[in-house]
């Protein structure tokens, strides 16, 4: 079965469980739990024979031998149980809950949907991609959740492409969703390094990469996808479920690539003993930051530059007041471009993304020893937003639509890049900026364009009436989501769980 097959098999079984009232997310999370089960169960058999980390009593043939009212008790009581062991299952486990109303459709599931398959077996092309494929289409079709991580698997792959991950290196992402970056810098490594020795192998499987996620039931997920991918194990999963600005972790990477969460604050309720409620704005606090702020992107900023070892190397989606702030943002770019080599911002174009409804960017640079001389010389920048028109459902951004960016991005060697920008082309989109240029514009903004905007212009080259509908119809979506975050910033909540 190939992975298109899987994918429309089990998305067929959650449109028969959306009559249930259960949501795509709902719906993703129960088959992690199941999914976690079976493969504990196939693992313990011929040929692998490795010790389940299930407890016998709720392993997968417990499940399968259950109907009926005693079927939805024993499922309860499983979640319920593996969610107080420690390490991966309490991980995975933590805090689950059946969210099934049926129990014949609870059956149906186990029966003939996830026992009917033989997932270990299966390549982590095939089950990864699958898993990946839910996972998609489940931002594809809700407003909210995971629509909120989900980042554009297209520019996923292009940021992993520019920053071009070698065998040995840790590799980080201390936002990590659902670990699209995590698997894809996987992908990456097995594709282009085929012959790696047995010890690199284990590395790349069990040691290579790290991820941090605040949200539990995201957190999970992210482990299940992982694992499908063919990173970590049963009992050994890269993902941690804390606040990654919370402090400095101590360890050290090769790589990071992360797009962390957008909205502009964080914030904490506190209730009164008269039950009266306010808001304190959460200030991270570091010794190891340049600026204190209360500003989520711009702390997550200077924390992937404390995770970076020297000459490191990042790629993080930034939304463009990181560009542009003045107060902290300008301490934080100046800073950054002074201690790191800040050398290529890639200007993507709107329609991206579900929730935000924010203009954003990828920001590229390396970490570098300390020196009294700027590290950053020259920025380069790709703009892939001036004149571009995407949305996420007729017309969505492909990894063609970077294949050029990538191309002019040089991840060979990136010292030997051409422009396509001159004052005979003006409409390339390919530029490059002196570091004397960066820091001489107001609040040392990198916030810059160049190409006359022609939608307004030419109506001869506007998009088609529906491509325009479908904009203004996400543009919409956006603002309500917006809106959404501003309010529960407001609340003091975190938009997940509103």
């Amino acid at each position: 079965m190939n992975s298109a097959t899987l994918v429309q098999k089990l998305w067929n079984y959650c449109n028969v469980l959306r009559d249930d009232g259960m949501s795509y997310g709902d719906y993703v999370e129960q088959l992690t739990y199941l999914l976690f089960l079976k493969m504990a169960d196939e693992r313990s058999r011929s040929p692998y024979h490795q010790p389940s980390p299930i407890p016998t009593p709720y392993a997968w043939p417990a499940l399968l031998a259950r109907d009926g009212d005693a079927l939805f008790d024993h499922y309860r009581h499983t979640l319920e149980e593996l969610g107080r062991q420690p390490g991966t299952l309490a991980l995975i486990f933590g805090k689950a809950q059946n969210k099934f109303q049926d129990p014949a459709k609870l059956r149906r599931v186990i029966v003939d949907l996830i026992d009917a398959e033989d997932w270990s077996a299966m390549g982590a092309d095939v089950k990864g991609d699958a898993y990946e494929g839910l996972l998609e289409k489940n931002a594809q079709d809700t407003k909210s959740g995971a629509g909120q991580y989900f980042t554009p698997r297209a520019l996923i792959q292009a940021m992993v492409d520019c920053i071009a991950p070698r065998p040995g290196e840790l590799i980080c992402d201390p936002a990590c969703g659902t670990g699209g970056f995590l698997f894809t810098a996987h992908q990456y490594l097995a594709h282009h390094y085929p012959n790696l020795t047995r010890d690199e192998k284990r590395h790349l499987k069990e040691g290579a990469f790290r991820g941090w996620e605040l949200v539990q039931a995201t957190a999970r997920v992210c482990a299940m996808n992982l694992m499908l991918h063919g990173i970590g194990s049963e009992k050994s999963v890269p993902v941690r479920v804390a606040d990654a600005l919370a402090a400095d972790p101590g360890e050290r990477f090769d790589v990071v690539l992360a797009n962390p969460p957008f909205g502009k604050k964080s914030s904490t309720m506190i209730v009164g003993e008269d039950g009266r409620t306010s808001t304190e704005k959460d200030i991270v606090e570091r010794d190891d930051f340049w600026a204190t702020t209360s500003n989520k992107q711009l702390n997550f900023v200077q924390h992937i530059k404390t995770l970076l070892k020297p000459h490191g190397r990042a790629a993080v989606v930034v939304p463009d007041n990181v560009l542009f702030e003045g107060g902290a943002g300008e301490t934080i770019r100046r800073k950054l471009m002074h201690e790191c080599d800040v050398h290529t911002l890639l200007r993507l174009p709107t329609g991206l993304f579900y929730a935000q409804g924010v203009k954003a960017n990828v920001i590229f640079f390396d970490k570098k020893p300390a020196s009294e001389t700027p590290w950053t010389r020259k920025l380069w920048i790709y703009d892939l937003r001036t004149n571009k028109h995407f949305t996420l459902k007729t017309n969505p951004l492909k990894r063609a639509d970077l294949d050029e960016f990538v191309a002019l991005y040089n991840p060979a060697n990136r010292h030997r890049r051409q422009a396509t920008w001159s004052a005979e082309n003006p409409a390339g989109r390919w530029r490059v900026y002196e570091h004397d240029e960066l820091v001489a514009r107001d609040k040392a903004s990198l916030d810059i364009f160049w190409l006359k905007d022609e939608s307004l212009a030419d109506s001869d080259n506007l998009p088609p009436p529906e491509v325009i509908a479908q904009e203004i119809v996400d543009d919409l979506e956006a603002a309500l989501e917006q809106f959404r975050l501003i309010a529960a910033d407001l609340n003091g909540a975190r938009p997940e769980e509103q």
